[in-house]
């Protein structure tokens, strides 16, 4: 456990800060397999502990995981009134988009304290203020959103390939293809730890599909061979058998 937040549960009874230390372990480890699972640990916490910091945030990120809006908003901001860090704010942006509060999104994006986040939570607060304008029916105030010197980025960094992707959404859906795909490519470029389906999107527009080989994956045409071509006795070659599987299949 990350020593910060062991520091702010030294201020309860330590049996009962041991109790809620193994349930945020066990929510942190659960989020992404089970968030179902995580959101009843950090609920937990939330329960026996609800003037810790820390245990707020842990009860707001499962419930934003799980897609509890209002509930994931209220204990977001209460994180961010106890600790006093601005970097809740994305995901507080967002929950107001899930609660159907598009304009309250953009004024928390472009509101004070943004400033002081890191590079990762700007871009973060763009992509939700994009969200927004595209909730509002304004695509072209959502390709806005996003156009910033980071578009020019180049290094394997999780925030440029999920600006990259969001950057693609918005150009294909004015039908803007060709660009769309350029931005679709330098994403899955970037995108080292597989935060987007990048390769799935630029196969799709493509006209291919993503099949496993192994460890390997590889893009073929969309389209299945013709196997009759491939008759005994007339000198084509055997058609190769990988024994792999589709994306489709796989899913």
């Amino acid at each position: 456990m990350d020593p910060e937040i062991r520091g702010e549960l030294r201020t309860l009874p330590k049996s009962l800060a041991e109790l809620v230390a193994k349930h945020l372990v066990a929510a942190g480890d659960l989020l992404d397999q089970d968030p179902e699972r995580a959101y009843q640990h950090a609920l937990y916490a939330r329960r026996r502990a609800s003037r810790v910091g820390a245990v707020r945030e842990a009860a707001g990120v499962a419930a934003y995981t799980v897609g509890r809006w209002q509930e994931a908003l209220s204990e977001l901001r209460a994180a961010r009134r106890i600790t006093g860090q601005d970097t809740y704010l994305p995901m507080i942006a967002d929950c107001e988009r899930g609660v159907g509060r598009p304009e309250r999104a953009l004024e928390i994006a472009h509101g004070p304290g943004t400033d002081r986040l890191d590079m990762a939570d700007q871009i973060e607060l763009r992509i939700v203020a994009s969200g927004a304008r595209r909730d509002m029916g304004d695509l072209q105030g959502a390709l806005v959103e996003l156009q910033c010197p980071q578009l020019k980025e180049r290094r394997a960094r999780p925030w440029v390939a999920r600006l990259f992707y969001a950057y693609a959404d918005v150009l294909l859906e004015l039908g803007r293809k060709e660009e769309a795909r350029e931005y679709f490519s330098r994403a899955s470029a970037v995108d080292r730890e597989g935060v987007t389906d990048a390769d799935e999107r630029l196969a799709v527009l493509e006209g291919l599909e993503i099949v496993d080989v192994g460890d390997d994956v590889v893009w073929s045409d969309a389209e299945e061979p013709d196997f009759d071509d491939f008759s005994e006795g007339d000198g084509g070659a055997a058609a190769p058998e990988t024994g792999g599987r589709s994306a489709e299949e796989d899913r």
